[in-house]
């Protein structure tokens, strides 16, 4: 079970940030100046419990989006509060104008997991579109 972020604890992007001075901003309403950005805040936001910023940050043609929001957002919670996220590794940052390419490992509950993960561009919002597993 994760413990809550506190705002002086060291983000969970890896950036060596205080979380208030990093991804908290991102939380906040501050737009991610590109997908590699988006991606570290997202992780960011599962550890810190932000479950709308998940919400808010994925892309209407993902496959995870659902009627029923709420039950989005408890399942988003549920996974958030169960979980420790104890590190976030890039792999690999492809970047284009509309479209970006994300590799990373998580280390989640003792696993490490490797997905790549693909952002769209709408207006001058990066979004999580989708993501495979590797």
């Amino acid at each position: 079970m994760s413990k809550k972020i506190g705002v002086n604890s060291n983000c969970p992007c890896g950036s060596g940030k205080k979380y208030k001075k990093c991804c908290q901003l991102l939380h906040q309403g501050a737009i991610a100046i590109d997908a590699l950005v988006l991606m570290k805040s997202r992780y960011s936001a599962y550890a810190a419990r932000e479950c709308k910023y998940i919400v808010k940050t994925t892309h209407p043609s993902n496959r995870e989006q659902k009627k029923d929001r709420d039950l989005w957002l408890k399942e988003i919670s549920d996974f958030s509060i169960n979980s420790s996220f104890e590190r976030l590794e890039i792999l690999e940052y492809q970047t284009g104008t509309d479209e970006a390419y994300v590799t990373f490992a998580a280390t989640i509950n003792g696993e490490k997991i490797i997905e790549k993960s693909r952002f769209l561009k709408e207006g001058n919002r990066w979004l999580y579109e989708s993501g495979i597993f590797l």
